[in-house]
């Protein structure tokens, strides 16, 4: 697999919803985001004006959130700022071999469907590893893993820029951590994106210092850093 051009990851959201995902995505003017209950994500122009903005904001409706995800556009003055989150943008590198040499098998692992909406909803709540809704697994690929016929943990793809996919949702139930589940669901959506030709990415935030190292160990490097923002439209 060759390393591919990263220039798209700059605006992730955008590409993802002109391409793999348009079948999701919802546009007025030049503004656009995603279908309510898939995700809150929303993109603009490089160089946004007025007009995109309303534009924006119409689309969404008053008072809803418009997370612009690493977009740096500012909006105008009356958006008010929600949350500001700094991050790390990272690459699966080319060539890595994701996992340990003494890593457990995949059994238990299945792949998660509209009836594991309830159950991943529940363990999203729970961990908390960035927003879910009750339409994000139509994103990608969502792989579970249950124990004792409950689901401990999860992970699966989310935007689709051209050449890319991300990985996310990653999160394990307080009771189930420390038995590698993460690096299980990781190493094998890593296998599942690669085998269509596909160059993994993801994002972590900064404060969260043990998943950028697990991520290190399973073959990503950090790209750039990134500032993930929401805004309240007026």
């Amino acid at each position: 697999m060759v390393n591919r051009d990263a220039v798209t990851l700059d605006d992730p959201v955008r590409e993802s919803l002109r391409g793999s995902h348009a079948h999701l995505a919802r546009q007025l003017g030049r503004a656009a985001g995603y279908l309510p209950e898939v995700s809150t994500f929303s993109a603009v122009s490089a160089e946004p004006d007025a007009a995109e903005w309303a534009d924006l904001a119409r689309m969404l409706g008053r008072g809803e959130l418009a997370d612009l995800f690493s977009c740096p556009a500012t909006p105008p003055a009356d958006w008010e700022p929600v949350f500001a989150l700094g991050g790390f943008q990272m690459i699966y590198a080319a060539g890595s071999h994701p996992g340990d040499a003494d890593a457990e098998p995949d059994s238990g692992m299945v792949e998660l469907g509209v009836d594991d909406v309830p159950k991943m909803l529940q363990l999203t709540a729970r961990t908390q590893p960035g927003p879910f809704w009750p339409r994000t697994h139509e994103l990608g690929t969502y792989l579970g893993i249950r124990e004792n016929g409950a689901l401990v943990a999860m992970a699966g793809e989310r935007l689709r820029p051209p050449g890319w996919t991300e990985i996310s949702a990653v999160c394990t139930a307080p009771e189930a951590r420390g038995r590698g589940h993460a690096a299980r669901l990781v190493r094998a959506l890593v296998a599942r994106i690669t085998s269509r030709n596909d160059q993994p990415f993801l994002h972590v935030a900064e404060a969260n210092t043990p998943a950028r190292a697990l991520y290190e160990r399973l073959g990503f490097e950090v790209r750039k850093p990134v500032t993930f923002r929401g805004f309240r439209t007026p």
